[in-house]
Formats: structure tokens, C-alpha cells, sequence
């Protein structure tokens, strides 16, 4: 009988990360099972289980992996040249870019629960917050008086928008206008226009 492969922590790691990006590219994350892994990477379902606890910790890293991604696509075009609004509008541009091209990787991330505790929460949230912080510091940039939590609430805002027009998209429900369906880019466009200016009014006012 065949012996089956022996695998370093690190190795088997890359392997069950790149063989659930290979299933997340063109299947979702309901139809993935801690078998299918095991069979996809040459170990027993009770190894997957020895080097992650749970099948649901597994995920989480391949959420890290995913916000990863994300902030390397978003550090792509957003390299701090250009106007504030300009770079909120490529970070706009960049995050739903990023959405279409992996729709089974961001359904994971936004449709399932992130880890509550430890190491894998910790991380997840830094890599979430540096992307509010992007938005504050920007939205700084704009109205200089505005407060550390003023900011703080504003950027949330603000991106809870950008995030459900992002997702409205991916489920193809923002509807028509005169027969032609509403496109993402140019919503986004409108949504910044439209608080950007209301911040700098409200700026100019004070």
C-alpha cells in the first residue's frame, strides 16, 4: 500500500490555500468540504484538522488571504498620488473590480462570520481597519478640522455605501434606466461626488 505524503505545517498550508483558491475561483464556498481539501492536497481529513482545529478556522485564513489580496489590488492604483477625491474614487473603482473578479472568495468573506477570538480575529481586524483608516485619513485630507471620531463614523459611512453598491452589483440588482442596467462605476462616481461635496460645504460653513 502507498504511503501517503508527509507534509512540513508550512507546506500543507500553501497547499490548502492554493487548492481552495482554485475551488473559489469557479465554485462557492458551500459546495467546499474539509474532504474535498484533504483529497485535493493528499492528507487525511484529520490532518487538515491537527494543523487548523476546525474546518470554519481553515476559512478564516482564507480570508486573510483574501483581504490580502484586496489591499494588494487597492495599493495598485492608489499609491498617493492624485487628488483625495481622486484616490477615493480608484479605492471606490479598485474594491469593486476586485469583488467581480472573485465573487466566491467575497461571498465567503461577507456572507459567512469572521473569526470572534484570538489570532485569526486580531489579524482580520487590523487588515478591516487599514482600510477605514485609508478612508479617514483621506477624508482628513478634504475637511482638516474633522474630528479623529468624526472621521472615524464618516468613513464607515461612507464605505457601507461604496460596500452596497459593490454588492447590489454582484447580485445584478441595481436595476435599469431607461432599459439599460445601471452601471457600478458610475454609481460609486455619484455617491462620492455627492458626500464629498456635502463634506466640504459643510466645511466651508463652519
Amino acid at each position: 500500500m502507498a504511503r501517503p505524503r508527509q507534509h512540513a505545517p508550512e507546506e500543507l498550508h500553501a497547499s490548502v490555500m492554493a487548492a481552495c483558491d482554485g475551488w473559489l475561483q469557479s465554485r462557492p464556498v458551500h459546495s467546499l468540504s474539509l474532504r474535498s481539501i484533504a483529497r485535493e492536497v493528499g492528507c487525511a481529513p484529520s490532518t487538515l484538522l491537527k494543523l487548523y482545529s476546525s474546518f470554519n478556522n481553515l476559512l478564516q485564513y482564507v480570508n486573510l488571504e483574501t483581504l490580502d489580496g484586496l489591499r494588494a489590488s487597492i495599493d495598485e492604483i492608489t499609491d498617493g498620488t492624485g487628488t483625495p477625491d481622486q484616490r477615493l474614487e480608484a479605492l471606490a473603482r479598485s474594491y469593486w473590480r476586485f469583488a467581480r473578479r472573485y465573487p466566491y472568495r467575497w461571498q465567503l468573506l461577507f456572507d459567512y462570520p469572521l473569526a470572534q477570538e484570538g489570532e485569526l480575529d486580531t489579524r482580520q481586524g487590523q487588515m478591516i481597519e487599514a482600510l477605514f483608516i485609508r478612508v479617514e485619513s483621506t477624508l482628513k485630507e478634504i475637511s482638516p478640522n474633522l474630528g479623529d471620531a468624526e472621521a472615524s463614523r464618516l468613513a464607515r459611512t461612507l464605505w457601507g455605501s461604496v460596500h452596497g453598491l459593490v454588492q447590489l452589483g454582484l447580485n445584478e440588482r441595481l436595476g435599469y434606466w431607461q432599459g439599460e442596467p445601471l452601471v457600478v462605476e458610475e454609481l460609486l462616481d455619484q455617491l462620492l461626488v455627492t458626500t464629498l461635496a456635502g463634506l466640504r460645504a459643510r466645511s466651508s460653513s463652519k
